[in-house]
């Protein structure tokens, strides 16, 4: 089976666009077993069963099922009338890229549809047609389809550096990571996790979210142990603050990581004011914890946009599945929702959170799905 590849934003990277293209074909490579090769705007993949993978590689505007034929109209127009298939309308659209063939874009739609409308009987309809018959014109061969299936567009993983996002068991954090990876970073997830609250589910949950997000680039997780950190928060922090320390102390946790596998930046689910904890007075004491730039996906997201991200890409179903995760004993019945960083640093002062121990600690797992 032969597909034709195509990417959107890559095309206008200039200079870096070789860069951008290798990625993409590197990226392409690892998940599919096949050739692949490159072509002057298009990417050429020869594999079995590739659709479902080539739906989930970031960096594909769309591709295509094609029929490969030589550069000769002749056989441009046998190839066309046996795609077509069997409709009551159809056009033909044409991109050459190949600008020494002898015949534009134009004379090709008009000969190769004259060709298949007496041919076949049928009629033109370049408005509204039953079916496309997609010609492209390339350097060294021609490709004919008439279905463009959709891919998740943005830019190749790798290209934007990577970055360590933080993954709850929720909705958000998942979609968040997604982002991020749409946007050509590479994602090291962190979990944090309450060993007393810990279960076989909970611990299956945040794996399946991790091997589910493999399905688009590869994860490296952290399952940082938050026990004996979560501990000292109830100790020395009073309730109303303590969703906010916590949420400091994981940004701590997450820098280590970062610093570890040199990544250039945190990644959260934040929505903001979707809870407490995402106010903007919390967001800036939360997110001053940080020596790494913190970048929120979501941050205008509404709840119901989200979820609809998560359904897509395969996450939701996970993430609906009951767990008590590690903030759960930390809830105030009336959490601060204005906090003020010296407020909050005076109350950590008093505090030993040892949290280079607890991502010592972490299991870490990869995954490549």
């Amino acid at each position: 089976m032969i597909y034709v590849v195509h990417y959107g934003e890559i095309a206008l990277k200039g200079k870096n666009r070789d860069f951008f293209e290798r990625k993409l074909m590197e990226n392409i490579k690892r998940k599919i077993e096949g050739r692949v090769r490159r072509r002057y705007g298009r990417i050429i993949v020869e594999a079995e069963d590739a659709e479902e993978k080539l739906r989930k590689i970031p960096g594909i505007k769309y591709f295509a099922k094609a029929e490969v034929c030589d550069l000769d109209i002749e056989e441009i127009k046998r190839v066309a009338l046996k795609v077509v298939g069997e409709v009551d309308s159809f056009k033909v659209e044409t991109k050459r890229s190949n600008k020494n063939f002898p015949l534009t874009s134009i004379e090709v739609n008009r000969v190769v549809g004259e060709f298949v409308k007496n041919s076949k009987g049928i009629k033109v309809d370049l408005k509204n047609p039953e079916r496309t018959v997609y010609i492209e014109i390339g350097e060294k061969e021609s490709y004919i389809y008439t279905e463009k299936i959709p891919g998740i567009g943005g830019l190749p993983c790798g290209v934007s550096g990577r970055v360590v996002a933080q993954i709850s068991g929720g909705i958000d954090s998942p979609v968040a990571a997604f982002l991020a990876m749409k946007r050509g970073a590479e994602v090291i997830a962190a979990h944090f996790f309450n060993q007393t609250l810990h279960s076989p589910q909970v611990r299956k949950k945040i794996l399946d979210l991790a091997e589910k997000l493999s399905e688009f680039h590869r994860v490296k997780l952290y399952m940082v142990p938050f026990e004996e950190v979560q501990r000292e928060i109830i100790r020395v922090i009073p309730a109303k603050y303590r969703m906010i320390v916590y949420r400091r102390s994981m940004m701590r946790m997450s820098n280590i990581i970062a610093k570890k596998e040199g990544a250039k930046a945190i990644v959260t689910g934040d929505s903001l004011s979707q809870v407490a904890s995402q106010t903007l007075d919390n967001i800036r004491v939360i997110y001053s914890a940080s020596e790494l730039p913190v970048l929120p996906p979501l941050i205008g997201f509404d709840k119901e946009e989200t979820i609809e991200i998560a359904k897509r890409i395969g996450t939701y179903e996970i993430s609906i599945l009951p767990y008590e995760d590690c903030c759960t004993l930390m809830i105030a019945k009336h959490p601060e929702t204005r906090a003020k960083i010296e407020d909050v640093e005076r109350m950590e002062r008093v505090a030993e959170f040892k949290e280079e121990d607890a991502v010592e600690r972490a299991e870490i797992f990869e995954f490549d799905g």
